[in-house]
């Protein structure tokens, strides 16, 4: 009971820091699509595809590496992150390099001649990244939710606030002849450059505020855990990159795979802009996901020992299911007026039909968190490997070949298969190692149903806004009346254990 609790409690608290920063980032997507061209929102689309798989190159598993080694090995806390963090700076500060120096043939490579000041911006972001790493996890691993939500916090206004000034402030202020045109070096001509920028800056202006939180390392790396660490974080490394091949892929490759002239009047980058715009949508859902990450794998690993624990890892599974195929309902069925609101110019809206698919593949991006706790707590890791590759070569086949057929459908899909066979071989070799009694059935079914029933809402349309509205949110409540008949027991157990 008191585990649930606590699990439920950190899961608030990541819960809605994440949204309330993820939210007021989320509200930039207004500024990009009201005052950049869909042509820089294709390049913002692409350069930050391409940052977040390298990210995971950059950190290579090393932030699950050392939870596992920091509570299960009976090992000091402080050896393991003075050990791992020294490791990162290293490897950082080579990547770094080697990714600055290379920033020429990368900008001629994707197609940006003479911008290769894009690509070194982009090395030093994912170098910050990476050294940032492990500190937020060891704020996460002692419980400091408040203080780990409060930096990130400050990471995302200074972000924030730094791209309204550059992108609406100095533009409207030289227009006015409040400052001269040439302010700082100012160009009017650049869009994606202020975004990099922004985000460069305020990475960087963070380091010491969380490492001083964090606790400052000894620089060391120790010989007698670098060969298990490593061989731990290496197959999620690939897991990793599995999951940002989904995740990102679509939308890095999108502009190169689209045949020209597919969408009229759109090049192949602008129409990788309204992709991308619509792609973000889906962060409702992945905002629940990575607070429910921040909060469940520390949780995970620290009840691997209690006999219980397969029992356990049940219920949070099925109550993760329940809870998010409502969210994805709510958002599906109210697309006609979140898409508006937050895509300001003609265009973006043609794009979210696809949401849907997002939703529920990012929906299973969260069951498959769930079910990889398997091999992470009997250091099986290796079979991440293989789960990844094969996510991997089918999330590339999907964009290879149904985008240039169904376009933006296509990449969308990319997402949902993916994640879908990477789910469907993670459960079948986590039943055979390490058995949890999931309610499979019952989980499989709900996710049909909230499928189905999204899909219902989204394409219904009235002429009277309100009736269109109420007659909207009503396909949520088949799935409520369901899981009120369906899960009496299990909403009674909750009940009882939260003591509501």
């Amino acid at each position: 009971m008191s585990n649930l609790k606590k699990l439920a409690g950190q899961t608030a608290i990541y819960g809605l820091s994440s949204i309330l920063g993820r939210s007021i980032n989320f509200l930039l997507i207004m500024v990009y699509t009201a005052y950049l061209s869909k042509a820089s929102l294709g390049s913002f689309t692409a350069i930050y595809a391409l940052i977040g798989f390298l990210n995971i190159v950059f950190t290579y598993g090393m932030e699950t590496s050392f939870f596992r080694f920091a509570t299960g090995k009976n090992l000091d806390p402080n050896r393991v992150y003075s050990h791992s963090q020294s490791l990162l700076v290293v490897s950082s500060l080579i990547l770094g390099t080697g990714l600055y120096l290379a920033a020429p043939v990368l900008a001629n490579w994707m197609e940006y001649p003479g911008q290769a000041y894009l690509f070194r911006w982009s090395a030093l972001i994912l170098t910050f990244d990476a050294v940032l790493a492990i500190p937020f996890a060891k704020l996460r691993l002692e419980n400091k939710a408040l203080l780990f939500a409060l930096a990130k916090l400050i990471n995302i206004f200074i972000n924030v606030g730094l791209n309204i000034l550059l992108i609406i402030g100095f533009p409207h202020w030289i227009e006015t002849g409040i400052i001269p045109a040439n302010f700082l070096g100012y160009q009017l001509d650049w869009g994606v450059e202020y975004i990099l920028l922004s985000n460069l800056l305020a990475n960087g202006l963070i380091i010491p505020l969380v490492w001083w939180k964090a606790g400052f390392f000894k620089f060391g790396v120790e010989k007698s855990l670098l060969k298990p660490m490593w061989s731990y974080s290496l197959p999620l490394l690939f897991m990793g990159l599995a999951g940002v091949t989904n995740e990102l892929l679509s939308r890095m490759l999108f502009e190169y795979i689209l045949p020209e002239n597919f969408y009229p009047g759109l090049s192949s980058r602008e129409a990788g802009g309204v992709f991308g715009a619509n792609f973000r949508l889906a962060i409702l859902m992945n905002l629940v996901i990575q607070a429910f990450k921040y909060a469940a794998e520390p949780f995970f690993f620290k009840e691997s020992e209690n006999k219980n624990s397969p029992k356990l890892y049940a219920q949070v599974m099925h109550a993760f299911i329940l809870f998010c195929c409502l969210l994805m309902i709510v958002i599906s069925v109210n697309l006609y007026w979140i898409g508006p609101l937050f895509l300001r110019s003609p265009g973006y809206e043609d794009g979210l039909f696809f949401v849907p698919v997002l939703l529920m593949g990012y929906l299973l991006l969260g069951v498959y968190f769930n079910l990889s706790i398997w091999f992470k707590v009997t250091d099986k890791t290796q079979y991440s490997f293989w789960i990844t590759f094969i996510g991997a070569g089918v999330s590339v086949a999907v964009i290879w070949f149904l985008v240039p057929l169904w376009g933006y459908m296509g990449g969308a899909l990319s997402t949902l298969a993916c994640y879908l066979v990477m789910t469907v071989i993670c459960y079948y070799f986590g039943q055979r190692y390490y058995p949890i009694p999931y309610q499979t059935q019952k989980g499989i079914s709900y996710l049909l149903l909230a499928l189905l029933l999204s899909y219902g809402g989204f394409y219904l349309s009235l002429d009277q806004p309100m009736l269109n509205f109420v007659v909207k949110n009503a396909f949520l409540i088949p799935f409520i009346l369901l899981i009120l008949w369906s899960e009496q027991a299990f909403i009674a157990r909750l009940k009882t254990r939260f003591k509501i």
